[in-house]
């Protein structure tokens, strides 16, 4: 049987208060918070976090990767590549884009399910707005990721429907920083129909009813759409799944995604989730979970990880996101990567592979040819250590590097089974670390120079979930 192997979410730790985007605008801004991806974070890398989460103990190897986002980190350039080679999948897995819109995420869902052998969907956005406007205070940052393939599946797909229309509700062209939107109520004269006609295709091609739903997730950027359609659908007002907009905002081309790992966190078997997606027509997934779901959820819940989350001033968000521009420390400009050492180096910088010796055991953090230890030559396996926990040995606080969110706190740590490295640190308050704090791996983007974007792996506390 094809269907849902595995899945898994990614939330960033930052949260904007809106309170206090209506306290530096002198306007009302609502109540509550949104998810914010931090300076060093992005699309890609959120990206690779969520499957990173959505592979962690499966013994599947994706043969393809699809990757959406209405945000991507480059364009003439295949973001999925990044995500790929972080997640140490072979050459012979394919990777491939989707994006510019929050409809793509509904094309990479699809395109996985109905691929031939194991395949992952990877859904992340960035979502911003003018200061003061609707998508800057409720929109929200985050990743999700779902393994499609045969087997033991957590989920089977009952029905799949699709509505197209041609209509200019949102729209962003190149360049712009943020989208404009059309007067609210035609994009619910538009959107509505849409998603009636593709709900009541998916439950009939289904077979199953409205009021046997037992979770209706209705994603998409219009909120008023989104409401309309849930309350029209003739299901339990008890079975309509939070859109997390207090929590997290909306999301973007990752939020149907979220909605569906959040609902499968909490599924039990033979459940029935109907999952519909408004963003340039209608989607629509009518799902049935089985008795695996309960042994594949992992401690990183989607509510977990809103739960473990930690306050940004509205003052940096709007530096991270480029509205605010301030001096940098006065350190010279950083230096772009070179693409010869990057792809030679790609198992490192990319996968964390290390290498231990053969003759004594000794792990190298980086890879070496000859042990420090023993002092072997070409002994070496290798070893990825991204999965590895480790404990600060020492550290640092630097209020003079380069950095979009000064002092970096760079530290020194051991990891489990041997090997040590300096690194820097994030989502930390550097008046909290210590030595002995146990922290893990995360992909990051060091810094971008000359539109060239360094990818590599930070060190974060390790999250209370």
């Amino acid at each position: 049987m094809r269907g849902l192997l595995a899945w898994g979410a990614y939330v960033p730790y930052a949260r904007l208060d809106r309170k206090a985007i209506g306290a530096a605008l002198g306007a009302a801004a609502g109540g509550g918070t949104r998810a914010v991806a931090s300076y060093d974070e992005d699309t890609t890398s959120m990206g690779v976090e969520a499957a990173r989460s959505a592979l962690r103990g499966v013994p599947v190897t994706p043969e393809a990767v699809y990757f959406a986002t209405a945000d991507p980190a480059y364009l003439d350039k295949t973001n999925a590549t990044a995500i790929h080679a972080a997640l140490d999948l072979p050459a012979s897995a394919a990777a491939y884009d989707m994006l510019g819109s929050v409809r793509s995420a509904a094309g990479a869902l699809r395109a996985a399910l109905d691929a031939r052998g194991p395949a992952l969907a990877v859904l992340a956005d960035v979502r911003t707005g003018l200061a003061g406007g609707g998508d800057e205070r409720d929109g929200g940052d985050a990743a999700a990721a779902f393994l499609f393939g045969d087997g033991p599946v957590v989920s089977e797909a009952l029905g799949h429907a699709s509505q197209t229309a041609e209509f200019l509700e949102r729209w962003r062209v190149p360049g712009e920083p943020a989208s404009r939107q059309w007067e609210e109520r035609f994009g619910e004269h538009a959107y509505v129909p849409l998603g009636e006609a593709a709900l009541a295709e998916a439950l009939k091609q289904a077979g199953v009813t409205a009021p046997s739903i037992d979770v209706l997730i209705v994603a998409g950027p219009h909120a008023r759409s989104n409401k309309r359609v849930a309350a029209s659908a003739g299901v339990k007002k008890e079975a309509i799944a939070d859109d997390l907009a207090a929590s997290v905002g909306h999301t973007g081309a990752a939020h149907a995604g979220l909605m569906l790992a959040a609902a499968l966190d909490a599924a039990r078997p033979e459940q029935v989730i109907a999952v519909v997606s408004l963003a340039d027509g209608a989607d629509v997934t009518v799902w049935r979970t089985t008795a695996a779901v309960a042994a594949r959820r992992s401690a990183a819940t989607v509510a977990a990880q809103i739960a473990s989350s930690g306050p940004v001033p509205y003052a940096a968000f709007l530096t991270w996101r480029g509205f605010l521009r301030r001096e940098p420390p006065r350190r010279p400009d950083p230096q772009p990567p070179e693409a010869p050492a990057s792809a030679r180096s790609e198992s490192w910088k990319y996968a964390f592979t290390g290498s231990r010796c053969q003759a004594c055991g000794a792990r190298h953090v980086p890879p070496q040819r000859v042990c420090v230890k023993c002092h072997a030559i070409d002994r070496m396996t290798p070893e990825r250590l991204s999965d590895v926990p480790a404990t600060i040995a020492t550290f640092t606080v630097d209020r003079l590097a380069y950095s979009m969110s000064p002092p970096v706190v760079v530290a020194v740590v051991d990891f489990e089974g041997g090997g040590r490295f300096q690194c820097e640190m994030t989502d930390v308050d550097p008046k909290a670390v210590k030595i002995g704090d146990r922290v893990e791996l995360t992909f990051r983007r060091l810094y971008t120079a000359n539109g060239i974007h360094n990818y590599f792996w930070k060190a974060r506390p390790l999250r209370a979930l």
